[in-house]
């Protein structure tokens, strides 16, 4: 008899965590549960994540104090450039909707590549959840018949494969409606069949890789995608750049992962191909300032904080780009020197209105909003949010994912598919010599960033938010809670939050709003007027609105715990 693993999941839909939950009692470790849980989170919140999107994986292993950055982004075809793009009518911001956007989808390279050095189980096992909800029915939730009715006029006007797939009555699904995605239970039954027959488990997830990407799969999804012209924000329609050529050359990466301490805990994010390091930037200048007497929340604590994310998200802005095309330096921006350099322009009583990033004149607000708001259009942004996973098992495996992007308001389901391909190329800059400009084989720098700190080189927490720019701003709050503050998870969960769009947004159509900080409409009146006295302006957001921050911990005792916020489409969590 196989005996099961004792362990935590955490994900954004209840469903999703009992099919990690699921597959650790059925003898599966923590990749094997993060690779069903990121599985079933594509079928019920095809709003949030799809399988043509995007998900950063960090994974630590049994045994190793060694932590592991799994490159979960796609890459732009080889015909996307920037020569190309103005070519084509997009002179600013690159549109977030249609299908120039796409990149080569990462997921299922993604997972087979973790599962085939980690896992230890059959796709088949870990597909399994999928595709009996995909086939057998699932009720819908309020958001995402909420998204689906909000587009059902696109769908009807110009993607009648989204209206067959989202629509099949011919309507939006009702809340709690019991709603199938059987093209979506074939496409994934189609990656079941490639490892079928196979000698080894590592031999059928290669099968099932290369039929995605090199086989009748990828032939699909190219010929749909560009044999389909698109309206986007540009007003006029386009096919996608990609080839079955990009498909082939396509692998998911193994990387370095960065990281800084924090007190006792070695925090870990992926590289500069994620905003990911502005969470260590932000904990570098912290380290100098002490938070804990400035008390949670309090006027000091806000200002302070949102002050030193201004100057992270500054370097983001500048620095920040696919390590593997440009000299990012990491080393000097986590360095406890330029922090200590870049501390000192924090002031107690002063909000800066300037974007400063390190070693660069200051772009004034004018300036900013100038710059980066001039793509402003009167067009629907597609922009859609991410969902969230944490896992870990009672060996010391544990996983932190952040699966996004393949939204069904992206662009159309692709004929027969079931699902649709991502369009965070979107985030690329058009800007020649920019860290981040588009070019062929790229990644973007995406928001995308799991969280996960070791604590004496086992890990300890894995954590993290949905929310585009705010993801690190929420995932600061919540691990300040915990090791500042000594919350329990769940109350650093629960905790009033804030964040700034000071700096331009990561998508469509890339505006900003210099000074503006967001507060929460529990953090008290008080507190917002001292902020407004310093010189920020506030703006306050419904209570319970915002951020949707997981954390999943071990204990040294070996003992599992975990913390949800409950806002919006609340997430689920089950330690055992």
């Amino acid at each position: 008899m196989v005996m099961g693993r004792r362990g935590v999941v955490a994900a954004g839909h209840y469903l999703a965590a009992e099919a990690g939950v699921h597959i650790l009692r059925s003898g599966g470790n923590a990749v094997d549960a993060a690779a069903a849980t990121a599985f079933v989170l594509q079928v019920v919140e095809p709003h949030q994540n799809g399988l043509g999107g995007e998900v950063p994986v960090l994974f630590c292993a049994a045994g190793s104090d060694r932590v592991w950055a799994i490159s979960g982004n796609g890459t732009a075809p080889a015909a996307a450039d920037i020569a190309t793009f103005r070519s084509l009518g997009v002179e600013g911001a690159i549109p977030g909707d249609g299908y120039l956007p796409a990149l080569v989808p990462p997921g299922p390279a993604t997972w087979t590549a973790v599962l085939r050095r980690f896992g230890t189980m059959r796709l088949a096992e870990v597909l399994a959840p999928a595709v009996e909800l995909a086939e057998s029915g699932f009720p819908v939730g309020d958001s995402l018949h909420e998204v689906i009715a909000g587009n059902a006029g696109r769908f009807e006007e110009e993607w009648p494969t989204s209206a067959r797939n989202y629509m099949p009555r011919g309507r939006p699904p009702g809340v709690g409606e019991v709603w199938h995605q059987p093209d979506l239970a074939a496409t994934l039954r189609k990656l079941i069949e490639a490892e079928e027959g196979a000698a080894t488990r590592e031999a059928g997830l290669k099968a099932a890789c290369d039929r995605f990407y090199r086989g009748d799969m990828a032939a699909a999804i190219v010929d749909c995608a560009r044999s389909t012209p698109v309206r986007d924000a540009t007003g006029r329609e386009h096919t996608a750049l990609l080839t079955e050529d990009d498909f082939a050359g396509f692998a998911a990466r193994l990387e370095e992962t960065v990281a800084v301490e924090w007190g006792d805990l070695t925090v870990h994010k992926c590289s500069s191909w994620t905003q990911g390091p502005v969470l260590l930037q932000s904990l570098r200048l912290l380290e100098g300032l002490d938070v804990e007497r400035m008390g949670h929340n309090t006027p000091d604590y806000i200002h302070t904080v949102v002050e030193c994310m201004k100057l992270s998200y500054a370097d983001r802005e500048f620095y920040y780009g696919d390590p593997e095309f440009v000299d990012v330096p990491l080393e000097r921006l986590l360095s406890s020197e330029y922090a200590t350099q870049r501390r000192g322009l924090v002031e107690a009583r002063h909000a800066s209105m300037e974007l400063r990033p390190g070693g660069r004149a200051p772009i004034m607000a004018k300036d900013i909003r100038d710059e980066w708001a001039a793509f402003e259009a009167d067009w629907p942004h597609a922009t859609g949010d991410t969902t969230k996973l944490e896992v870990a098992d009672a060996e010391g495996n544990m996983v932190s994912a952040t699966p996004s992007g393949g939204w069904l308001m992206s662009s159309p389901t692709l004929t027969g598919l079931g699902f649709q391909l991502g369009t965070r190329g979107q985030m690329f800059e058009m800007a020649e010599g920019h860290p981040n400009a588009l070019a062929p084989g790229k990644r973007p720098r995406a928001t995308l960033t799991p969280s996960l700190a070791t604590r004496e080189g086992t890990p300890y927490l894995a954590f993290g938010s949905p929310g585009g720019d705010c993801q690190d701003q929420w995932a600061l709050q919540f691990l300040l809670n915990v090791t500042v503050y000594g919350m329990s998870l769940q109350e650093a969960a629960e905790a009033p939050v804030f964040y700034t769009a000071h700096f331009p947004n990561s998508f469509y159509p890339r505006a900003a709003e210099p000074g503006v900080l967001y507060v929460e409409g529990r953090i008290p009146d008080q507190v917002r007027r001292d902020l407004q006295g310093r010189g920020h302006i506030i703006k306050v957001t419904p209570a319970w609105n915002e951020q949707q921050v997981l954390g999943a911990m071990r204990t040294a005792c070996g003992a599992f715990c975990a913390g949800v916020s409950p806002r919006r489409d609340a997430g689920y969590a089950i330690a055992f």
